[in-house]
């Protein structure tokens, strides 16, 4: 059990005690995700639709819904895609920063440890990885 899978526990045992929310979502601002990617010569126009050093994301389709899926360990990673695949590992911080509406995401997903992430929960934590830029901003000034 990571300390991640701990404090996720904690959160959804009581959802309105603030210190675990807090706990949970600092946590997963500043973890580290493995997110699966998909071949760029896949893509309509291939390679060249992509511009070198990028990663194109898989964007996994459910209940309506398109989901980034988000893993905190390599090896949750290719226990659910059932086999090793191409990923990048990106900080849940920067995740928040890149991710628009409508997307939602599945973090863990085929553990115990899963959780759901709506466009509203992204977007809250969007404005708060902003609000903390801009007083890092203010701090160096």
């Amino acid at each position: 059990m990571t300390e991640l899978d701990q404090a996720l526990e904690a959160f959804q045992q009581d959802m309105d005690d603030t210190k675990n929310q807090s706990l949970f979502f600092d946590l997963f601002l500043n973890s580290q995700f493995y997110i699966p990617t998909i071949d760029s010569k896949e893509l309509p126009g291939g390679a060249e639709s992509v511009e070198p050093g990028h990663a194109v994301p898989l964007i996994v389709e459910g209940e309506g819904n398109e989901y980034l899926m988000l893993f905190d360990t390599e090896q949750r990673l290719y226990d659910w895609a059932l086999d090793r695949v191409n990923y990048v590992v990106v900080a849940g911080h920067v995740v928040a920063e890149m991710s628009e509406p409508p997307l939602h995401w599945a973090m863990n997903a085929g553990t115990e440890s899963s959780k759901a992430f709506v466009p509203e929960e992204i977007a809250w934590l969007r404005e708060i990885v902003e609000q903390c830029n801009a007083e890092a901003g203010q701090a160096k000034e």
